[in-house]
């Protein structure tokens, strides 16, 4: 029987982080979930992650971009693209797999739904790795300080085409979608205060051989703009002040970071309302989280079955627990890559990236400016079927020891705590025990269960 205090430290690291080896849950169910609750909350200073120093910065080979009509040079820019981005996909899966700070990594994967923003049409991936590193450095703060950051960030101004906008022909892309998807929600701003945001924005653009933003007081309309019922000289620093003090705003920025951790919210619920005063005027990001993670609800029923995994979590979160990186590779003790199982030599390397890709979810390239959807977003069949041929893929190249050295009357038991699973319910455990004398089938299994795939 699994006590609830070790049920309670698992859903917690499955939500604010990709889960614990059996090992780690042991160690921290051994303290209160509120020391578990500080320790993830520590992770998100400023100090370096031990788990994951041994990692080298991602490799970017990005030429300059080729002139229009030149169809050999686009193509070799297209594949530099490509290239550099499989190498920035790898680099971020593998600080999943091997951090120590993963509240930091998950609050991170966080925002880049939250803002999202794809190099299919950025073209630039070093603009997506500087964008990543804006998320995981300044993510929890002040929204409204991280808010300024992003509107002034190289890979939004390009998606948004914030770059473009000009005194003369002001854009509202990005006007319009700060105010409906980062800050106030539909319903909370009209077609006049997107102009009056667009006019704000006129003049800013990005330095691409500098990596900053730049603004041209030739290109801003200075005349007097009324927006969100405030009237004066609004500049952008202006738009997004105002923007994110409005009334609307602490609900709508809360109830994204509930529905991401605990389960799908809106504005208006009283658990939102519940976490207003962690939040405060000064928006605090990490106290947010505290709330959320000691509110009574986090830890509920509902909670627990509220959400389902993304592909990238699922996948960072089983390659943990089996000793992969991102390549699929076997990884040693001190966290490097190290021999295959059993002296096998090294199987052809396969990224988990872009086994993301095949599940729907492709880092650095989200759908739309919406992001990923939740829960039925990620289940149909073809997915399921997919899942299952992924995990057996994994436990294959992965160490299922804890599992296979257990007594065949224990393994299907074995599995759970392996996987950081409190039980079975009646379906699964009769499906597992049916294949508890094929320890790789019987885990692959676990892995596609739906107590597995629940976060």
């Amino acid at each position: 029987m699994v006590s609830q205090n070790r049920s309670d430290v698992a859903l917690l690291y499955r939500r604010a982080g990709f889960g614990l080896r059996s090992d780690e849950l042991d160690r921290l169910s051994a303290g209160s979930y509120e020391a578990a609750v500080d320790g993830l909350l520590a992770g998100l200073g400023a100090a370096p992650d031990p788990g994951s120093a041994h990692l080298p910065e991602p490799t970017l080979t990005l030429p300059a971009r080729p002139a229009k009509g030149d169809v050999a040079a686009e193509k070799a820019f297209g594949r530099a693209v490509a290239s550099d981005t499989q190498s920035l996909q790898s680099w971020w899966m593998d600080k999943m797999i091997s951090t120590s700070t993963p509240l930091r990594e998950r609050l991170t994967l966080f925002w880049h739904g939250h803002f999202a923003t794809a190099v299919s049409k950025v073209r630039n991936p070093k603009l997506m790795y500087l964008q990543n590193q804006l998320f995981r450095q300044a993510g929890a703060g002040s929204f409204e300080t991280l808010m300024q950051a992003v509107a002034k960030d190289g890979a939004m101004m390009v998606w948004l085409d914030t770059i473009t906008d000009k005194k003369a022909h002001p854009n509202e892309n990005f006007g319009r979608e700060m105010m409906e998807l980062f800050t106030l929600g539909l319903g909370n701003y009209t077609q006049d205060d997107v102009v009056a945001a667009a006019e704000g924005f006129t003049g800013w653009t990005y330095n691409p051989k500098e990596d900053r933003y730049v603004f041209q007081h030739a290109q801003h309309d200075y005349a007097t703009k009324t927006y969100l019922g405030q009237t004066g000289d609004w500049n952008g620093n202006d738009i997004v002040s105002i923007a994110v003090t409005r009334p609307a705003s602490p609900r709508f920025v809360l109830s994204k970071l509930w529905s991401h951790f605990a389960y799908p919210v809106s504005p208006a619920e009283q658990v939102v309302t519940d976490l207003l005063g962690a939040y405060g005027t000064g928006m605090s990001v990490s106290s947010a989280l505290r709330a959320i993670f000691l509110h009574p609800d986090f830890r509920s029923d509902t909670t627990r079955t509220g959400l389902v995994k993304q592909p990238v979590e699922y996948l960072a979160g089983a390659a943990r627990t089996l000793g992969l990186d991102s390549t699929l590779q076997p990884l040693s003790s001190t966290g490097s890559t190290g021999s295959a199982a059993g002296g096998r030599p090294k199987a052809k390397p396969i990224r988990l990236a872009a086994l993301a890709t095949t599940l729907g979810q492709t880092l650095f390239d989200p759908p739309n400016v919406g992001g990923w959807g939740q829960n039925t977003y990620w289940l149909d069949t073809v997915t399921a079927l997919r899942r299952f041929e992924i995990a057996l893929l994994l436990v294959e190249r992965g160490d299922i020891s804890a599992v296979s050295a257990s007594p065949l009357a224990d393994r299907v038991d074995a599995a759970a705590n392996f996987l950081g699973v409190d039980g079975w319910g009646p379906t699964t455990r009769s499906a597992l025990a049916q294949v508890a004398d094929r320890p790789p089938e019987l885990v692959a299994l676990a892995l596609s269960s739906p107590e597995y795939v629940l976060a």
